[in-house]
């Protein structure tokens, strides 16, 4: 069946449902890498915070929407538009294991670049171990890794509240033609 990919603005009442599949989702990468012994899961037991989600869901200039494809709920985006400088973060992307290399990802990527023409410049970050994100954003989507956090990244050396993430993590961007 091919993929007929649409994005449906998050609704109030959904937020909480959003928020158990990011979770899931990230969850499910980390254990497939790591299996339960991973580290990366706090101590509620996930990958990513309820409250990151949370903060990132209600954030000024953030717009949440669910992946569609074919009717059906294949995932999630959360993205930060910045009117004035059209410098915009993927803040929150994910599709669901069981919807993956289905192509899905990359004709919902396209939707958002198609959603957001004027954009200048894309940002995001993925944790350093998952393959699957790196591979997509820098082979599928024309990303380029430009900077990566790790133990001696000045950023994470600080006492810094922003830093609730992984701790070694890869930043990219896409800058628009």
């Amino acid at each position: 069946m091919k993929n007929n990919i649409t994005l449906l603005p998050l609704s109030l009442d959904d937020a909480e449902q959003f928020i158990a599949d990011t979770q899931a989702a990230f969850k499910y990468a980390a254990l497939e890498e790591f299996g339960r012994r991973d580290d990366h899961i706090d101590n509620e037991g996930e990958i990513i915070s309820y409250n990151t989600i949370k903060k990132s869901l209600n954030a000024t200039g953030n717009k949440a929407y669910r992946i569609i494809n074919n009717g059906k709920i294949a995932g999630g985006v959360i993205l930060k538009i910045d009117e004035k400088t059209q410098h915009n973060h993927l803040e929150i992307f994910f599709i669901f294991s069981d919807e993956h290399s289905k192509g899905i990802g990359y004709a919902a990527w396209q939707k958002i670049e198609a959603l957001f023409p004027q954009t200048k410049i894309w940002e995001t970050f993925t944790p350093y171990f998952e393959k699957r994100n790196i591979h997509f954003y820098i082979n599928k989507c024309g990303f380029q890794a430009v900077e990566f956090f790790g133990e001696f990244h000045p950023f994470l050396k600080e006492d810094n509240d922003e830093n609730d993430g992984p701790e070694e993590m890869l930043r990219f961007i896409k800058i628009m033609k």
